[in-house]
């Protein structure tokens, strides 16, 4: 149940930039009427959490709802779909520590500040900070990845949970073809050690991110024009092939408690190398999917299909 007098005083903290307990000063990329950049009526925030400050944005009232993007993007990947979500939801969503103006932190050993556990308590913590100690997540590629693992950590924390176009980490790293290794390249490029991958990167960050001008594939590009950033999603990835199979492995034998959506692109990789909701009905108890009729960015591809799909099963 959600406190709307409490909300309503976070908020006006929001507006001031100096909420306790983590709140800095407003995200200096905002529209003329103070609103959050892309994000019309959302207000952006940094939250310090016990690892990583994150930044992000917030709108709407009702049920709490965080969004988590992928690579290489930033939570901008969500404009199109969060403004009419938070017609119904307090929508948070959040750049992933490393990712776009969250902190960077240095890796760490075994990549263990990139580990998902680590980036799913950096959510945990920014929902907490907002008094939601229970929401649905929906994640995309790397933040699909991190749901997965917030909703085994944090069992009681999560409500609901879709992830876009990916099977389980663990699944992919075992089950390697060379279709799989050719569709998915970047995932071994990415590991390489440092500075391997990070300098070909930063020399031709166009080239790997995407140009253009139109939103928001300029705003990815701002934000991967940061070399730190670079440095990051490699230790993202490299938490991935390391760190984060250890922890699937632990907990092999656990299935999601929560209800699991799962959505992916049919004109993309994943449907065409993967028997998608067959390896999830072994890692979830209760779920539901199917494709949609885009590419890998579902939201921005075909955002009215991805909002039906999000709204029908966040009604539950």
């Amino acid at each position: 149940m959600i406190d709307r007098r409490n909300w309503l005083r976070r908020t006006a903290a929001l507006l001031t930039g100096a909420a306790a307990g983590g709140i800095g000063a407003l995200h200096a990329r905002q529209r003329g009427d103070g609103s959050a950049y892309l994000f019309p009526g959302f207000k952006a925030a940094k939250v310090q959490t016990s690892g990583a400050t994150i930044n992000l944005v917030v709108g709407g009232s009702g049920p709490p709802l965080l969004l988590l993007h992928g690579a290489p993007q930033t939570h901008a990947i969500w404009y199109k779909v969060a403004p009419d979500l938070a017609r119904d939801y307090t929508v948070i969503a959040a750049d992933l520590r490393g990712y776009g103006d969250s902190s960077k932190p240095e890796g760490g050993p075994n990549h263990v500040n990139y580990s998902k556990r680590a980036m799913a308590l950096d959510q945990v913590e920014v929902m907490k900070h907002f008094g939601f100690d229970r929401f649905a997540v929906v994640g995309h590629d790397r933040g699909a990845r991190v749901t997965h693992r917030l909703a085994l950590d944090h069992r009681n924390a999560v409500t609901r949970a879709a992830v876009l176009d990916i099977v389980p980490t663990h699944y992919f790293y075992t089950h390697v073809t060379r279709e799989t290794a050719t569709a998915y390249y970047h995932w071994f490029f990415l590991i390489r050690p440092a500075p391997f991958p990070e300098t070909l990167l930063n020399n031709s960050v166009e080239t790997y991110v995407g140009s253009g001008r139109e939103e928001p594939q300029a705003e990815f590009l701002r934000a991967f024009k940061n070399p730190e950033t670079v440095h990051a999603m490699c230790e993202d990835y490299r938490a991935g092939a390391s760190i984060d199979l250890e922890h699937d492995e632990a907990d092999m034998n656990r299935k999601l408690a929560c209800p699991l959506l799962v959505l992916w692109g049919e004109r993309g990789n994943l449907g065409r190398l993967f028997d998608v909701m067959t390896i999830w009905r072994d890692r979830a108890s209760d779920v539901r999917g199917r494709a949609l009729p885009s590419g890998h960015n579902l939201q921005l591809d075909v955002p009215e299909q991805t909002l039906a799909q999000l709204r029908a099963f966040l009604r539950g």
